[in-house]
């Protein structure tokens, strides 16, 4: 069973497989889901103390912070897709 990796940035990766959402992190209801993963410990920042530029959701509930913008991501998504 051979699993696909996703890079988000700075040497961190993904299982495409889990990602059910690449997005933007700037409207309020995002900020809310992101507060919310933080207080349920579902939380994962990948940002490496950068920006915040795209956030993946996975099928697991986990919140996933990266510095690399979700058109980037999405482009190596469908790369390896």
């Amino acid at each position: 069973m051979e699993k696909n990796l996703l890079n988000i940035g700075f040497g961190n990766t993904v299982v495409a497989e889990r990602i059910v959402t690449i997005i933007s992190p700037n409207s309020a209801p995002i900020k809310r889901l992101k507060d919310e993963a933080r207080d349920n410990r579902y939380l994962v920042d990948a940002t490496h103390g950068r920006k915040t530029r795209s956030i993946i959701i996975t099928d697991s509930n986990h919140v996933i912070l990266s510095a690399v913008q979700p058109e980037t991501i999405s482009q190596r998504y469908e790369a390896i897709q």
